[in-house]
């Protein structure tokens, strides 16, 4: 998504963000590995196991699942259906686009206020992932992503309007 249309200040916390993500998403994605890997060896080699490793990398796959799915959308390289759109006008694609770019948005703002009260439902009632960590940390991901790709979204909003309206380039 370009910010060269942003406010500099805002341009340089969208990057802040963007750097934010792709250093989570490595470092979960390699702790992932990592912890299955050592899982593996001490389960072949020794028959034991890592205390909650199970239960941590199915934790692991649903928070780097929601990073990549920000990623994506950061891209544009989610899922999406463009049927009629590939066929009409750039200008008007834009504002096609623009449209689906605001539904999005809602649903995701959606996503997000019904995972946050599902995590204060989680803190309410003190249930525990694994261990002594509490569910309701462990699902903090699911409004922080709804959220950032909400943020994405909007910000493909604004740049699919811009360029509907001919003030932006259309590439």
């Amino acid at each position: 998504m370009p910010t060269s249309n942003l406010p500099p200040a805002f341009a340089r916390l969208v990057k802040i963000v963007t750097w934010t993500e792709n250093a989570l998403l490595i470092a979960m994605l390699g702790l992932m590995v990592a912890l299955a890997a050592a899982q593996i060896m001490m389960r072949n080699f020794f028959d034991v196991s890592i205390f909650g490793a199970d239960q941590m990398l199915r934790l692991l796959v649903l928070w780097v699942a929601f990073l990549g799915a920000v990623a994506a959308s950061r891209d544009g390289k989610h899922i999406h259906v463009d049927a009629i759109a590939r066929w009409l006008p750039d200008r008007i694609k834009s504002g096609v686009v623009a449209l689906t770019d605001i539904f999005t948005l809602s649903i995701c703002l959606i996503l997000a206020w019904q995972a946050l009260r599902f995590i204060q439902s989680a803190h309410t009632s003190g249930e525990m992932a694994f261990g002594s960590f509490p569910v309701w940390v462990a699902a903090l991901i699911l409004p922080l992503g709804f959220t950032l790709i909400g943020l994405r979204y909007s910000l493909r909003f604004i740049h699919h309007v811009q360029q509907a309206r001919g003030r932006e380039e259309i590439k």
